[in-house]
């Protein structure tokens, strides 16, 4: 009786340790290894920080314009000179292209680039990016809200402002558009309606 009751309490404990390990597993994991669990590219920002300010925003042709006018809209933003260097055409092409990838939910998403002096656009430039939201606003009110990362300029970065018109999402300087894609892609699926 003494060898069975031996052998049983033997498997129960090994019944309880295989069943025990997952969990164990997961705390050792969680508070001993600590892994990163970022699966986002760009730096989630709290809404709280950066409330959806008015601008003084105006179009090219004059007429006043806020940003809160693309709510309801995923609104995929950046912030330049109107002179629009070589390193603002290329995040006006990334923009253009991350919104053509996500195919029939491209519609969700505007473009709008902040233009924060009184440069003149070149018409070609216009022309090439046609579709993008082109509003002049108040520098001084732009540097108060737009964060930047340590040794950038608020003008290095793509930013993502959800429909409600929260400040959602800054990427890095030089982003990466594939991993640009996921981090959109994500966004886009996560706040779907049905």
């Amino acid at each position: 009786m003494d060898k069975r009751t031996s052998s049983g309490r033997w498997k129960l404990f090994a019944v309880l340790a295989v069943c025990a390990a997952p969990m164990l597993l997961s705390y050792l994991t969680y508070y001993v290894i600590k892994p990163d669990g970022r699966t986002n590219y760009g730096t989630i920002l709290d809404p709280r920080l950066y409330p959806l300010p008015q601008l003084g925003g105006t179009l090219l042709g004059g007429e006043a314009k806020e940003l809160d006018a693309y709510k309801g809209k995923w609104i995929m933003l950046q912030v330049d000179s109107g002179s629009c260097t070589q390193a603002c055409e290329k995040k006006m092409l990334d923009m253009r292209q991350l919104r053509l990838m996500q195919g029939k939910e491209m519609d969700r998403v505007e473009r709008v680039w902040l233009i924060n002096d009184a440069q003149a656009v070149d018409t070609v430039l216009m022309r090439t990016f046609d579709g993008t939201h082109m509003i002049r606003v108040d520098a001084n009110a732009l540097k108060k809200w737009l964060p930047s990362e340590d040794n950038t300029q608020v003008n290095e970065h793509i930013f993502m402002i959800d429909p409600l018109g929260n400040l959602m999402l800054r990427f890095p300087k030089d982003a990466d558009p594939q991993k640009m894609k996921k981090d959109i892609s994500k966004l886009l699926k996560a706040s779907a309606i049905g």
